[in-house]
């Protein structure tokens, strides 16, 4: 399907640079802080695909409900009375006022500060203050109730939505990213849980600098974080993109692992979780694939297109001390040209004891909270982009930023003939044809081209 709105008209000129550059693999400097980019990406991203808006475990309960975004829109996701997930727009239908004001919480209703109409948690209007003077009878409760998302999905407790009524489910959508989200969070009976809430925070950086570093950027590692293995938290950085394993799906999405029965020992499997964990761990409903992946090459980043990332490794909690493995899942949101706001949520295992969750929580934000030592590194970084993005004189000088690793590399780039999993398989970090591929997505979104099973054109 293809649509373009007024926004993307507006960007027509960058984009058409971009598909050039891209043909180069080259990206331009100005689509990482440009307002009209940003608002044909709300525009063709943020309101077409399916996005991330909250963890099943997050609102377990009838009347449990989180505030979210998708795009620049609030949204309230809520579990109703008869146990449904709604996704719910947190515009009262009487003059736009904020229905909910808190970012989480129980309760059957919500009621607007303003003149009092108040929903049921499921959206229904359900009161109208002085009804019968105001209006002489009661409104239609669905005609007035808060608008819903057309489409709501799960996978793995996951929860999506999509604001477009047409396209591709949920599971057309993730394609071979729902494959690989199995065997991350799938691989025991009740699967995982989040350990709190998500922690937020604002960066001068684009959206997509992060999405696409969570791609397979292992170039950095050795790099941005040496000083991890300075203190002892890390070792064998420099191994990084040798012993990475690229696994790139339709629709943008692409995961990173590493080969670490390889480069530590044989037994090194399941990520290197203890025998305390993998005893819980159930991976009969695996496929061959799948099992070689997670006792082998198990992904350590990826992202699911456009703005929801991963990461899992074995860590130690202090420099020098034991390791535990953390799980975070973590979302780019876009509240501005060149500004997003990082939600990050901690995962634990839904068999965890509260000792066990509360440690690899703590773990966690020792790494990838906002004052971890990896994550500290990496948000610094992703503020040049913008930066550059604004300069008048980068501009003018028409700069491209490099995406050109590996075109004269001796390293074999190459799909893996042997993968017997969905999308390919590369057995090398170097070139980055993961973020390439990200980009030639988003080009392709952009462009207004959201079928199931996209691919950019290599």
């Amino acid at each position: 399907m293809t649509a373009i709105s007024p926004e993307t008209a507006d960007a027509a000129a960058i984009l058409d640079r971009v598909e050039a550059s891209l043909k180069n693999d080259l990206v331009p400097v100005e689509i990482f802080n440009d307002e009209a980019v940003f608002r044909a990406e709300i525009e063709q991203i943020f309101t077409k695909c399916w996005v991330f808006v909250a963890h099943e475990s997050e609102i377990p309960k009838a009347g449990d409900f989180v505030q979210r975004r998708i795009g620049l829109d609030p949204v309230i996701v809520t579990r109703d009375g008869k146990g449904g997930i709604n996704v719910l727009s947190n515009y009262c239908r009487h003059r736009g006022t904020q229905v909910c004001q808190t970012d989480a919480g129980n309760s059957r209703f919500f009621k607007c500060p303003y003149h009092g109409w108040t929903y049921s948690n499921n959206g229904d209007l359900v009161g109208t203050p002085h009804m019968h003077d105001a209006y002489g009878e009661r409104l239609d409760p669905k005609a007035w109730g808060l608008i819903r998302a057309p489409r709501v999905a799960t996978r793995q407790g996951f929860v999506f939505a999509s604001l477009d009524p047409d396209g591709p489910s949920l599971d057309e959508y993730l394609g071979g990213a729902g494959w690989m989200l199995d065997l991350i969070v799938g691989l025991a009976p009740g699967g995982m849980r989040v350990a709190g809430p998500p922690e937020r925070y604002r960066l001068h950086a684009d959206w997509k600098t992060a999405a696409e570093n969570f791609t397979g950027d292992g170039y950095h590692v050795d790099t941005l974080h040496w000083s991890t293995e300075e203190v002892a938290v890390s070792q064998g950085l420099q191994m990084t993109c040798e012993i990475a394993r690229i696994y790139e799906f339709e629709n943008g999405h692409a995961f990173a692992g590493h080969a670490w029965t390889k480069a530590v020992h044989p037994g090194y499997v399941l990520w290197g979780y203890a025998p305390e964990i993998t005893q819980h761990f159930n991976l009969s409903g695996l496929d061959e694939a799948q099992l070689h992946v997670v006792n082998h090459e198990p992904p350590t980043v990826g992202t699911i297109f456009p703005n929801l990332s991963f990461i899992r490794l074995n860590t130690p909690s202090v420099p020098g001390g034991p390791m535990s493995v953390i799980t975070s899942f973590r979302q780019w949101q876009p509240i501005g040209p060149g500004e997003i706001e990082l939600w990050n949520w901690q995962f634990v295992w839904d068999f965890m004891s509260e000792d066990e969750a509360r440690d690899s929580y703590v773990n966690g934000q020792f790494t990838f909270g906002s004052a971890g030592i990896f994550e500290q590194d990496d948000t610094v970084a992703w503020e040049g982009a913008p930066r550059a993005a604004q300069s008048p004189w980068m501009r003018k000088a028409g700069m491209e930023f490099h995406f050109q690793q590996g075109n004269n590399s001796q390293v074999d780039q190459s799909h893996d003939p042997s993968w017997t999993g969905p999308g390919r398989k590369r057995n090398t970090g170097y070139g980055e044809h993961a973020q390439l591929h990200f980009y030639r997505h988003w080009l392709n979104v952009m462009r207004g081209n959201t079928g199931a099973g996209t691919e950019g054109a290599e």
